[in-house]
Parts: C-alpha cells; sequence; structure tokens
C-alpha cells in the first residue's frame, strides 16, 4: 500500500493511493495512522473511507511529520571512497547517526529555498528511508525487523561548506538541518510491497542529468542492525531513519562548483517501487519577496 498525505481545497488528509486516485482514511493525520498501529498489520485498511480524490487533483505533502528523524550515515563503501578520493575534512565511516531537524521537512514538489547568505555549496544526497512501524526501543537485530513499517525517499540537502567547518569538529547537524533542506515522499510504501529492499535501484539527477546511480545491495549494514543499534533511544511510531547516500555527490565530483546546486535547478530523486521525488531550488528572493538577511557565519 502507498499511503500519502495530500491537499485537495482547504483540507489536508491521508489516503491510500489506488492506480489514478487516492482513497482517503480516516484519520487526522498519518503519524495517527501508524500511532494507532502497524501499517501492515495495523489499522488502515480498517479505516478506508468510500470517499475518493483524483491524484492528478491534489498536492501531495510531506507524507509524514514525525516525532524523530534517525539519520544515519557513512553506509555505503562508495560514498566514504569517494570522499577519500576527494580529500574531504574527515573520513565517513558506518554507524554514524544524529538527529535531523522535522522542522525543515518539506514534501514533493515543494521547493529547496537557496539560502544564499548561508552557504555558496549546496548539495544533495539520495537516500532510501525507513519509516519505523510501531513504538518500541532495546530491540535485537531479530526483533527490528518486524518494527519496519515502510519506506520513503529522502533527499539529504547539506550547504558543504558550513559542513566542512562543522566536521572539524567531528559535528555535522546545522549544515544538513535548514529550513526546507529535509524534502522526503512522495509517498511511504509499507514493507510488504517491497519484501526484498536490497535490490532496488537509486538514482538522482539534476536536470535530467544523472548524478547518483546505485543500488541498496550495496549496503553495509543491513536494515534490522540500523534499527537495532539505535533503538536505546527509543522509537514512536512513525519515526523516519535514513540509511546513508551513496556515491556521486557534488562536493565529491571533479568539478563540484559545476555540480552544486543553484536556483532554477530541478532535482528527481528516485528509487524503484518507490517512486519519484521532485524538488525544485528557489533564490531566497523568489522564496520571499527580499533580499537574504545578513548573517555572521562561523
Amino acid at each position: 500500500m502507498k499511503l500519502a498525505t495530500f491537499t485537495v481545497g482547504k483540507e489536508t488528509l491521508v489516503g491510500a493511493v489506488d492506480g489514478d486516485e487516492l482513497v482517503v482514511i480516516d484519520v487526522p493525520d498519518m503519524r495517527t495512522l501508524f500511532e494507532l498501529g502497524h501499517p501492515v498489520t495495523g489499522p488502515a485498511e480498517q479505516r478506508l473511507t468510500k470517499r475518493r480524490c483524483k491524484l492528478a487533483e491534489v498536492r501531495l505533502r510531506a507524507p509524514i511529520v514525525p516525532k524523530k528523524i534517525f539519520h544515519t550515515a557513512g553506509n555505503y563503501a562508495e560514498h566514504g571512497e569517494e570522499g577519500k578520493k576527494a580529500n574531504w575534512v574527515a573520513e565517513i565511516h558506518p554507524w554514524i547517526m544524529f538527529f535531523q531537524n522535522p522542522d525543515a521537512i518539506i514534501g514533493p514538489e515543494d521547493p529547496i529555498v537557496y539560502p544564499e547568505h548561508l552557504t555558496k555549496e549546496l548539495d544533495y544526497e539520495l537516500e532510501f528511508c525507513m519509516v519505523i512501524g510501531k513504538a518500541a526501543k532495546h530491540l535485537s537485530v531479530e526483533e527490528a525487523g518486524s518494527h519496519i513499517g515502510g519506506y520513503l525517499i529522502f533527499n539529504d540537502v547539506t550547504a558543504r561548506d558550513i559542513q566542512r567547518r562543522e566536521m572539524q569538529s567531528k559535528n555535522f547537524v546545522f549544515s544538513k538541518s535548514i529550513d526546507s533542506f529535509c524534502p522526503f515522499g512522495p509517498w511511504i510504501v509499507t514493507a510488504d510491497e517491497i519484501p526484498d529492499p536490497y535490490k532496488l535501484d537509486l538514482l538522482l539527477t539534476v536536470n535530467g542529468e544523472k548524478r547518483q546511480v546505485s543500488n541498496t545491495s550495496r549496503l553495509l549494514v543491513t536494515l534490522p542492525q540500523l534499527v537495532s543499534k539505535f533503538s536505546p533511544a527509543g522509537y514512536s511510531a512513525g519515526d523516519i531513519m535514513t540509511t546513508g547516500t551513496v556515491s556521486g555527490v557534488a562536493a565529491f565530483s571533479a568539478n563540484p562548483q559545476a555540480w552544486y546546486l543553484k536556483p532554477g535547478d530541478l532535482i528527481e530523486a528516485k528509487i524503484e517501487k518507490i517512486g519519484t521525488l521532485r524538488n525544485r531550488v528557489i533564490g531566497w528572493q523568489e522564496a520571499y519577496g527580499k533580499p537574504a538577511p545578513a548573517w555572521q557565519g562561523f
């Protein structure tokens, strides 16, 4: 089942994708649906209504606003290797985890606002992402798999010049947490729809040009291992966990300045069996109708 959050008129609704339509689910928001029970074995089908909306006539939103975003990184060797070749400020190893900012979430077709007063090196990172299906803590690897409720696409937008300075102190949160830097969607595909999540093609393009091309088979760790590893922090139903990006980011390319994102760029992040997440980059003036404010920087 594909679960979406969408607006039609002045209403924000939750629905299940059925062909070219959305069947409305009787819940106030997606997180409530997850809190009512695991989406695979829980209440989604039981709460389907008779109301339908044409997919072409609605606006998809970020499918869920979680309590927490567990952002993991370093889980593809290819990304660490390209970092070494580019002489990045620090090596990229598996099992990195930090909390991301839910207030920076945007959905499909929402603009990524380029904060030109903050950064000159705006980058992308395609990531396969899990949604936690039910609340839990202190999970074994054997228990963890049953707590994965679904999957979605995440684009980890990053200000590399800020990140470079942060990583000198082995910290990189602000560079990834700025407003509009967390696009994800376009919907949640429940875990039963993807029985083997380790055979999914990954593709990110900028203005149609291929930048990141890989497959989830290249993960160094399993999804249950990730869920188990960080479960002592405690999961709420609907929390999100990213799995790290693959090679092909602008910062580690042969010509980073040519590949960094600019206003007007269209990013399309695609994952097999999930769909495509599209976001356009816009400038500060276009977003807010005024010049960017002053910023002291680091």
